[in-house]
């Protein structure tokens, strides 16, 4: 389907939610600030912080917590009681990037530069003559975290081809620990990165005992194309779904069950943390909810029972220069709307239950879908679906908008997708 500003009335809608994307990846340049932004969406629209260190409330309405990197809200609805299931969509909020490491200050040949780990598993070369900076959290003394995010300030070089000659036949190789790490200043043998960023958050250098900051591309998302039917731009894998979820939540005001929203950190890692989907976090919140409304322990796997779970993450559209990579009979293309994920071995925690759930949606919400499944002689990625639906036992289907150049540092995506699947995420809280 190609888009054609003047297909259909939808239009200005579309455009104004790929719009309202692009703000949300550009305020949202690490997991903890995905977060704060996401936070500061749901209280303007009335969702109250429930703070993790209280009791629960029971009452009716919409609330919030942040745990590190990841972002849960919930609404409970008026007549909620034990009888009530969890409407859940799952997202994760961060993305392949680099770390600034402990002792961060390098350099060689009278350049200063930064010492960063490999985060995830970014398309290296991606990353290459890009205007970087850096974001993330300052802990300091008092234990109090600072959010902190500079400007373009780095970049990592790429060899000229004259001292390359056979890098247009031979691909570009990286060392990951030799060659990425980026150039932030020169002749400057006095440089602190963790000084600068000290002074960027407004506290003391010597006050700052810990950091989690990451590498950014700067670079503002963009529509291109004839019809300008494309969107290019950074952290689209996994901010996307975050997105999509954030307006399905705020926008979805009547439901018959207790519809949640779970960003996930660390999913590009595998998501073993306190904030992480292997963690404990999804399943505080919805024991913790059940336990408010008066549940006993076997009324809480009742509610759990009653329960779905819609685990959007990115996923491929076919690649016009690599069809063979894909499976022969499976041809997701952008602006086809977003993608069923299915993998017979449950990469993707889809089945028929959820298969057939999630078509439902799409047709509540009018939009279209298809299908992604990968090509038998490449190996399938996972993301969160699986992992919830081991732990918690709900059923859980697996979702997302198609991309190309996923875990580039700027992914392409179609600009009807993210509004489509939005769209259907909202009509899932709501079957």
């Amino acid at each position: 389907m190609i888009a054609d500003p003047d297909r259909s009335p939808a239009r200005p809608s579309v455009s104004a939610h790929i719009a309202d994307l692009a703000d949300f990846v550009r305020e949202s340049p690490t997991s903890f600030h995905a977060a704060a932004e996401g936070a500061r969406r749901l209280a303007a629209a009335g969702f109250v912080e429930q703070s993790e260190t209280e009791p629960f409330s029971a009452e009716p309405g919409g609330y919030w917590l942040i745990r590190d990197g990841a972002l849960m809200a919930w609404r409970i609805s008026d007549g909620a009681s034990v009888d009530t299931g969890f409407r859940i969509i799952g997202s994760h909020t961060d993305s392949p990037t680099f770390k600034l490491k402990p002792r961060p200050d390098t350099g060689r040949a009278g350049w200063q530069q930064l010492g960063v780990e490999v985060y995830g598993g970014p398309l290296l070369n991606a990353w290459l003559d890009r205007e970087l900076g850096l974001a993330g959290r300052l802990v300091t003394s008092d234990g109090s975290s600072h959010l902190v995010r500079t400007g373009p300030i780095m970049r990592i070089p790429q060899l000229a081809i004259h001292l390359d000659r056979g890098v247009n036949d031979n691909g570009v190789k990286l060392d990951k620990q030799f060659h990425t790490a980026p150039v932030w200043s020169v002749q400057n043998p006095d440089s602190d990165i963790l000084a600068h960023l000290a002074d960027l958050a407004g506290v003391d250098p010597a006050e700052v005992l810990g950091h989690d900051v990451l590498a950014f591309d700067t670079a503002a998302g963009a529509r291109f194309g004839a019809n300008e039917e494309f969107f290019a731009s950074g952290r689209l894998d996994n901010l996307s779904s975050v997105h999509a979820s954030l307006q399905a939540m705020i926008n979805t005001t009547a439901s018959d069950s207790i519809t949640v929203l779970a960003a996930f950190d660390h999913e590009e890692i595998g998501s073993g943390s306190r904030s992480g989907a292997c963690g404990p976090i999804l399943a505080d919140v919805l024991t913790r909810i059940a336990l408010a409304l008066g549940a006993t322990g076997d009324q809480q796997h009742q509610m759990f029972s009653r329960s779905y779970c819609l685990s959007a993450d990115t996923g491929h559209a076919v690649h016009p220069n690599y069809v063979g990579h894909h499976d022969p009979a499976n041809h997701p293309l952008l602006n086809g709307g977003p993608l069923l994920k299915i993998n017979a071995n449950q990469r993707y925690a889809t089945d028929a239950v959820g298969a057939a759930l999630w078509r439902r949606a799409c047709a509540e919400a009018d939009v279209p879908t298809q299908e992604f499944v990968s090509n038998n002689q490449v190996p399938c990625g996972s993301t969160i679906g699986p992992l919830t639906a081991t732990r918690l036992g709900i059923t859980t289907v697996d979702v997302g908008i198609p991309l190309l150049s996923m875990h580039s540092a700027r992914e392409m995506a179609g600009v009807e997708d993210p509004y489509s699947l939005t769209k259907a995420a909202g009509a899932f809280l709501t079957l």
